[in-house]
């Protein structure tokens, strides 16, 4: 009992202090909602009269909310700076066009968003005639390309981009920043397209010429991948200072939002939090299931799913959804999910287990996955990214649920129970995330995207395997970790992928 209020105290010190560092990152800023047409947006307004205006596109699969530490940094150094939501994207309730299926429809559409909110900065009072442009990923290329179409767009920063189409001098003032751990793709891109200006480019060093418009730079942000480069402290120093070259302005000296560590540690907190609210769960069974198979058998039902999913789907249509990915992840989840029950059931050593307590796992299951909503979502929404459903958005989630508890439902029972192997639900969930990665291999052109989440993915299965298995050992039933976990999981992948038309 001691133990478990000094973790609470200890957990809940933790939040307020992640809380409060938020609150002062953002100190000298302020925010305003607004709107470009059906386009949910946010102005983040210095303290002074603005340097230049700044429009910042998030990537896919984003938001504007996870584009706010630049806004502010940026605020911060006396830019005025705007965020915007794509079709299809955070709150944006109108489906993105095209899709995968259409790309050069789905590029004009938000190509045009992108220009939208160009010309709505333009029509601010504070616009005194100098405009910027930041992307990141997708938006990254849409950025490049919205630029290399006007003139009135004087410098560009382009985190984690392909470029293709960027010449030596088009945009003007271009600036790359990817993660020092992303794909050599990307890294390659940026020297390819800083070559352009400079036969044998080098990082950090700017070539060119910014009155000219054609300064050209790439870096690479220490220890971040495609998704913590938007939070990295170098991409954000690299911005705010590129900006501040291209239009000559002199740094505020006000610091950059160091939203990274405070997310990491809210995070943290937030996960001690839910494991102490799981104690509070019903006892369901009066003793823990006998494991169902002998590890030898186990670990060759895990490697047969993890490697008949992607082949078994190489081929196969995936597209009944209009949720971009979101799809084929909902039937990734089940036939991997059916391939475990159905090596279950067919080599089983021990007689099945009747469920003793149905409703009571049920009920606990529910109230896992409420504790998983309730501590994570208005904390993600507020400081991550957008976590709230929109539109069709609410249909999707027990569809993906469905799909989601068929593996999750799959793996508590084989990796749960007395002499269960002992990095059994570990080998389950890497052989998923393998199984995930070969499919991404065999369908690269459809799949591509999914590699970009899969760091997310890997952190989700962690503090979902540190949590369900507290929930199992608290109810002694592998049922209520496997529901909660797959609801939490179902509504985060329908809130976060793309919709389409």
């Amino acid at each position: 009992m001691k133990f478990r209020l000094f973790l609470f105290v200890l957990a809940l010190a933790g939040l307020l202090v992640a809380l409060d560092g938020f609150r002062r990152g953002s100190q000298g800023v302020t925010r305003e909602r607004v709107a470009l047409g059906a386009i949910p947006a946010t102005l983040f307004h210095p303290l002074g009269s603005p340097k230049a205006v700044v429009v910042i596109a998030h990537g896919f699969a984003g938001s504007q909310q996870m584009m706010a530490p630049l806004a502010t940094t940026l605020a911060r150094d006396g830019y005025l700076a705007l965020t915007f939501d794509f079709a299809g994207h955070g709150a944006n309730p109108t489906p993105m066009p095209g899709g995968l299926k259409d790309m050069a429809e789905s590029t004009r559409a938000l190509t045009a968003e992108v220009n939208e909110a160009l010309d709505d900065a333009k029509t601010r009072p504070e616009f005194a005639g100098k405009m910027a442009l930041v992307g990141h990923s997708m938006a990254a290329d849409l950025a490049v390309l919205a630029a290399m179409g006007r003139s009135d767009v004087d410098a560009v920063v382009a985190l984690s981009v392909f470029g293709q189409g960027v010449t030596a001098t088009n945009p003007k003032n271009l600036l790359i920043v990817d993660g020092a751990w992303e794909v050599a793709m990307l890294r390659d891109a940026a020297r390819r397209i800083v070559g352009l200006t400079h036969p044998d480019p080098a990082p950090d060093l700017t070539y060119g010429d910014f009155a000219q418009g054609t300064a050209r730079r790439y870096a690479y942000a220490r220890g971040v991948e495609h998704i913590g480069v938007i939070w990295s402290l170098d991409a954000q120093h690299e911005a705010r200072d590129w900006l501040d070259a291209a239009f000559a302005a002199a740094p505020l000296a006000q610091g950059v939002d160091r939203r990274g560590p405070w997310i990491g540690l809210m995070g943290l907190s937030l996960c001690a939090l839910v494991g102490l609210g799981v104690s509070l769960l019903p006892v369901v069974s009066p003793r823990a299931p006998p494991a169902p198979l002998t590890p030898g058998r186990f670990y060759a039902l895990a490697a047969f799913a993890a490697l008949a999913t992607p082949l078994l789907l190489w081929k196969a249509p995936t597209d009944f959804l209009p949720i971009l990915l979101g799809d084929y992840l909902a039937v990734h989840f089940a036939v991997y999910g059916a391939l475990l029950w159905a090596g279950y059931l067919w080599l089983r050593e021990w007689p099945a287990i009747a469920p003793r307590n149905f409703v009571g796992a049920v009920v606990a299951g529910l109230a896992l996955a409420a504790l998983y909503l309730i501590a994570f979502g208005a904390p993600l929404d507020l400081y991550v990214t957008s976590f709230r459903p929109v539109g069709q958005r609410w249909g999707l989630i027990p569809i993906e649920f469905a799909a989601v508890a068929l593996a999750f439902t799959a793996e508590e029972r084989l990796a749960r129970g007395t002499d269960a192997p002992r990095f059994g639900y570990a080998a389950l969930k890497i052989g998923f995330v393998v199984s995930l990665i070969l499919a991404i291999a065999l369908n690269p052109m459809r799949l591509f995207f999914l590699a970009i989440v899969a760091p997310v993915v890997a952190v989700l299965f962690v503090a979902f395997g540190f949590l369900n298995r507290a929930a199992y050992l608290r109810t002694r039933t592998p049922l209520a970790g496997a529901l909660g976990a797959a609801l939490a999981l179902a509504y985060a992948i329908s809130v976060t992928f793309p919709m389409v038309e």
